[in-house]
């Protein structure tokens, strides 16, 4: 009995536990969304939105007996309206507000939503700035515009472009995209070459736009990218099919909300013609068994009024999420219950009527429920990361081709550009690496597969200066025709050249440098480079380690380095040049071998041959007559010994090779005149005190001055080849010092003198592109 009575008092307990909690749950959780429904994803949101929110209330097991009541706000393209919409929901206890739609609202509500404890959320908000630490309360429950830019950004660097023009609207929805889109570009070598600005929000008109098109057509990029809301994206193409800006030679590049507008409605046959071989983006979402399954609901749900785009997915996940967070939320014993601000209490309410305004206290646990989430959704898996961001963000690449559009491939954070799908990567270990980006072919504008250049000179734009060194000497390398006015010359011959194969016209101008009276300063015209005085300069300019500083060079077109010329002394021919193919030396050799053989012949034939046995003088002639008669007539003499006839056939190989050596000698001395330079090479000058004479103008003098530590007091400067061929003779100087094509030009000329020693530096000729700041965001092909 006993027994009975505890079970009852623990069933009493138990039951009593149950009703006290269901107590505390209310039966309605009060969320907001604020959106222009009048607006495709404002459309497409309103109808996902519903359809989650029914599935939350059919389904007792997330918020039992729990009610979500989901209450829309139509901001009607306004931001002031939607402000109003956020300070409303404020008033009637709402604890999560879905929105808004744009960045520019989300910057205000936010500073409320910090205030007052209460998370917003938003897809379509997706500024890169609104992910900062300033706004705790607000989650991008999509891949924001960071990660759509860093894709645009590594399809620019794929394709090899280096400057993009580009036209967005001009407020806060669209201003920090395009801020981060600059970072990226700058992280990949690339740039912003222009920013074609529009009016905020939709209010740009047809002419606006058309003024703005027309500057873009006269900039040199052809890389544009479009950045705006779909009603002012859609006039922007149409605009340029009108200036004949889709044609082939541009790349067109639209973010997001181009594959929005074709994913949602139907292209007209009017609007698909000036859209195509543009490529745009769309938020991933992988394909799964749920996915499908809504989208075969959604037709029922929409009516067919709309067509399902990925921000309707988003839309759906996000009430789910919101609904998981507050189940967390209950299940860990948290009331939902609100109170008044006490830093709005000091506010006038007659005026202003803040005190009605309450805080969430539950707000800070709902958001951390919010931040924790964990699962899969109709968009994949649905989690973030330390910096609220959603992880494993990821786009398609699309190429708009007839009335729809063909995929190229996938970008991903995990791995960057790619063809396979990013649910495949993930499995994985990353690979950003140039090599693995890849995307398939592109159908460009003007219905071409050929890569576009990216980059045109406009038939009205300004001719590329190109500074031309004036010189005085040397003329046959650069010169000016003072009958014609014609610039001609190697160098400029060079260039023409190469002007000449590039498959488009460059427009040019040749703009002398110099004050005519003596060689210009190469320093300073390369510096004229640098601060952009000149676009480019060409002549014989020399590729040197601090000229390749501050600008850039095209690759060599003749190689170049420093020689020593010095003059030489000639070696007068006299009678007795006979001796001097062999040294004193080598004559006592041969002689002594002469004698060497003799004796030998002696040794073997005086004992069985009367002709070498008589007297010493005897003996020493028929020797000597022996060794001639054989070395010159090859007589038939036999000789009865081995042994010498071995002797001799090694002595006639002897003679052979000495006769051999003496007669080219002695050629080469009766034919050849023989010079001999008075300096041996630059160590030689280094280590003595004698004047050095270097051209005016080159960099030789700042070489020996500053590289070999030489004395300028030694050095000369000398203007003309005639100068150095006085110089030289005279005494003046010693040497000269000068590039080795102005060397064999002077050479060719003036026999008297000689290179001196080896080739000491390792240099050649180039032209001076484009500065180095400039030419990192941009690929030139002169610079190949």
């Amino acid at each position: 009995m006993n027994l009975l009575w505890v079970l009852l008092l623990l069933s009493s307990l138990f039951n009593w536990g149950i009703s006290d909690e269901i107590s505390t749950r209310p039966e309605v959780v009060n969320i907001g969304a604020i959106f222009s429904f009048g607006t495709i994803n404002g459309k497409v949101a309103k109808i996902a939105m519903k359809a989650a929110v029914e599935d939350v209330n059919s389904d007792p097991n997330i918020l039992g007996r729990t009610k979500i009541l989901l209450s829309m706000h139509d901001s009607n393209y306004s931001g002031f309206l939607g402000i109003i919409g956020g300070l409303q929901y404020m008033e009637t206890d709402t604890i999560a507000i879905i929105g808004p739609q744009s960045s520019g609202m989300a910057h205000i509500l936010s500073h409320l939503a910090n205030e007052l404890h209460v998370p917003m959320l938003s897809f379509t908000a997706l500024d890169p700035s609104l992910a900062s630490l300033q706004y705790p309360y607000f989650i991008q429950t999509a891949p924001n515009d960071l990660f759509q830019m860093t894709a645009i950004a590594d399809m620019v660097s794929y394709y090899g472009y280096r400057e993009v023009v580009v036209v967005y609207t001009d407020d806060e929805h669209n201003r920090g995209s395009i801020i981060a889109l600059g970072e990226k570009l700058a992280e990949r070598r690339c740039r912003i070459s222009y920013k074609a600005l529009l009016s905020p929000e939709a209010l740009a008109t047809n002419e606006e736009i058309m003024n703005e098109l027309v500057k873009v057509s006269m900039m040199e990029s052809r890389v544009i990218i479009v950045h705006a809301y779909a009603v002012v994206g859609v006039r922007v193409f149409d605009v340029a099919y009108k200036l004949s800006m889709m044609d082939r030679g541009y790349v067109w590049i639209a973010t997001a909300w181009l594959s929005t507008l074709m994913d949602s409605t139907p292209v007209s046959g009017g609007s698909d013609k000036f859209i195509q071989g543009v490529i745009t983006f769309r938020p991933h979402t992988p394909d799964s068994d749920r996915k499908k399954t809504f989208l075969k609901r959604w037709e029922k749900l929409s009516n067919g009024s709309i067509r399902l785009n990925p921000y309707g997915l988003y839309a759906y996940d996000t009430v789910w999420m919101i609904a998981n967070a507050i189940k967390m939320f209950m299940d860990d014993g948290g009331v939902i219950s609100f109170a008044n601000d006490s830093i709005l209490n000091g506010f006038d309410a007659r005026t202003l009527n803040l005190g009605s305004l309450s805080r969430f206290n539950g707000g800070k646990e709902l958001l951390r429920n919010i931040l924790r989430t964990n699962t899969t959704g109709l968009t994949g898996k649905i989690a973030f990361g330390p910096d609220k961001s959603v992880i494993r963000p990821a786009f398609d690449v699309l190429n708009v081709i007839g009335r729809g559009y063909k995929q190229i491939g996938y970008w991903s954070n995990y791995s960057g550009l790619s063809v396979v799908p990013p649910e495949i990567l993930y499995t994985k270990e990353p690979n950003r690496s140039s090599s693995n980006q890849r995307l398939n072919a592109v159908v460009w504008p003007g219905r071409t597969t050929i890569k576009p250049r990216g980059w045109e000179f406009p038939h009205n734009g300004r001719r590329l200066r190109i500074g031309i060194p004036d010189r005085v000497s040397y003329k046959a390398f650069v010169s000016k025709d003072d009958n014609t006015n014609e610039i001609h010359g190697y160098c400029i011959d060079v260039f023409v050249a190469a002007k000449d194969l590039l498959p488009y016209a460059v427009a040019h101008e040749f703009v002398l440098f110099g004050d005519k009276h003596k060689n210009p300063n190469y320093a300073e015209l390369t510096n004229m480079v640098a601060s952009n005085v000149f676009d480019a300069a060409v002549g014989d300019i020399a590729i040197v380690t601090n000229r390749t500083r501050i600008v850039d060079f095209t690759q060599p077109y003749i190689e170049s380095g420093l020689v020593v010329v010095a003059p030489v002394r000639k070696l007068n021919s006299s009678p007795w040049a006979f001796l001097r193919p062999f040294t004193l030396s080598m004559w006592v050799v041969t002689g002594s071998s002469f004698f060497i053989v003799g004796f030998v012949v002696w040794i073997l034939e005086h004992r069985i041959n009367d002709e070498f046995r008589g007297s010493t003088k005897e003996t020493v002639h028929h020797n000597c007559m022996v060794q001639l008669l054989n070395n010159v007539f090859c007589t038939q003499r036999k000789y009865d010994e081995r042994t010498w006839r071995m002797v001799l056939i090694i002595w006639l190989f002897v003679v052979l090779i000495i006769t051999s050596s003496y007669t080219a000698s002695l050629t080469s001395i009766l034919t050849v005149q023989q010079l001999a330079p008075s300096i041996r090479g630059i160590e030689s000058l280094i280590a003595s005190n004698v004047r050095i004479g270097f051209q005016i103008g080159s960099y030789a003098e700042n070489y020996l001055s500053e590289e070999l530590n030489i004395a300028k007091s030694r050095l000369v400067p000398l203007g003309s080849p005639e100068e150095f061929a006085d110089a030289l003779k005279s005494g003046r100087v010693a040497a000269v010092v000068d590039e080795r094509p102005y060397v064999d030009l002077f050479l060719s000329n003036h026999c008297t003198f000689q290179v001196a020693g080896r080739q000491f530096t390792r240099s050649g000729w180039g032209f001076v592109s484009i500065p180095k700041l400039k030419h990192e965001n941009r690929s030139s092909p002169m610079l190949n």
